[in-house]
């Protein structure tokens, strides 16, 4: 197999939300793969040092301001993105946040942050973007989603709905847009630690919990994702498209604890 299908070199590439978190190492793995990067965040100052991190990586960067709860930000956004670079060949719908809360707690504000941020802002943003890839005939859109897209956790009504509105979104757009040279798949990362979930790492037993169930036996690391985001960002994708890709390290098979199924045999 050639190193080509992976090489995305000439490339540029837009990853939402990458002031933290994911959003970086998506970037970070594209710009090693040769793609120039559009960054965004809802403030400008906060994407400074990294974006110096990517030129340093020897790929040009720009960063753009976007709310992705603004259609105004949005379509402002897309204008600016199109403006710097002329073309956009792969999107990473990553901005997203969650309110964790037992369901008879939660308001119908905590619901609108969660839903119009992920879902909402997730439509709107590849709509606007997907525009110029009809036009070039060829995109690569990848909307982040969860293992929340497959699987129901108590306490995450707002974010599972989203996440799940989320693998349908990719579905309908993978259809939409298949014929126009554009593939939409999601990637639906498994356990990993980030700022919006780290205070549940800081629960070793829950921590203990979650490793029991997860075949490879630890919590993901966030270069374990990097193959994933390189392989649906490029040409060794292309008869890929409207499909969810697990990277979870197994918990989706609905592993139990070993002590349950030890019980359960006994």
């Amino acid at each position: 197999m050639s190193d080509s299908l992976f090489d995305l070199s000439g490339q540029v590439a837009l990853v939402t939300g990458t002031s933290r978190g994911l959003g970086q190492y998506f970037a970070r793995a594209l710009a090693r793969a040769g793609a120039d990067l559009i960054l965004t965040s809802r403030h400008l100052d906060t994407l400074k040092d990294f974006e110096a991190e990517i030129r340093g990586l020897g790929r040009r960067a720009v960063s753009v301001e976007l709310d992705v709860r603004d259609h105004g930000s949005i379509q402002r956004m897309a204008a600016d993105a199109e403006g710097a670079f002329g073309q956009i060949h792969i999107l990473v719908n990553n901005a997203g946040c969650n309110v964790r809360k037992p369901a008879l707690d939660v308001t119908w504000d905590d619901w609108n942050l969660v839903v119009e941020t992920n879902l909402r802002g997730s439509f709107f943003v590849a709509q606007a973007i997907a525009r110029g890839m009809i036009v070039q005939r060829y995109g690569r859109i990848i909307n982040i989603g969860s293992v929340t897209s497959v699987f129901g956790y108590a306490g995450l009504a707002p974010y599972g709905a989203s996440r799940g509105g989320i693998r349908q979104l990719t579905m309908s757009l993978a259809d939409d847009w298949g014929s126009h040279g554009v593939t939409v798949n999601c990637l639906a990362p498994g356990w990993f630690k980030t700022r919006q979930n780290q205070v549940l790492y800081e629960n070793q037993e829950w921590v203990d919990y979650l490793v029991d169930r997860i075949p490879v036996k630890r919590p993901g690391a966030p270069d374990d994702l990097d193959g994933a985001v390189v392989f649906l960002a490029s040409e060794a994708s292309r008869y890929v498209t409207g499909q969810t890709l697990l990277v979870d390290g197994g918990i989706s098979t609905g592993a139990m604890r070993a002590t349950v199924a030890q019980k359960a045999k006994s």
